[in-house]
């Protein structure tokens, strides 16, 4: 019986921007508004949105939240998740900047 699975990923490959992410993931349900997602560029339904911070909605969008599923873990790293998070979001009156890639973790010096 199968317990896992294991996946590799180039993990020194360049970050997508916000707007490719969105392209690539979110836009099906953001653009129409489907399910009650807050439409693409529409200040009024990311107005009270915006005021929860960043981190609130880069949450949401990580474990999903109403009829949105979880976007962490899938084809785009939690940095472009939320890039694509910054991106909707300004496109709706948000003033966020984009997640920088994380920083590399320190080798041994010797």
């Amino acid at each position: 019986q199968k317990v896992g699975t294991v996946e590799v990923r180039d993990a020194n490959r360049p970050l997508k921007a916000g707007e490719e992410v969105y392209k690539a993931q979110c836009a099906a349900c953001h653009n129409a508004g489907a399910a009650g997602a807050p439409k693409f560029a529409d200040a009024g339904a990311w107005g009270a949105r915006i005021k929860q911070g960043l981190d609130t909605l880069v949450n949401s969008a990580l474990k999903g939240k109403g009829a949105m599923g979880a976007q962490g873990g899938g084809d785009f790293s939690d940095t472009e998740i939320a890039r694509a998070v910054v991106y909707m979001a300004n496109n709706g009156g948000g003033k966020f900047e984009e997640p920088k890639a994380p920083a590399a973790p320190e080798g041994d010096k010797k």
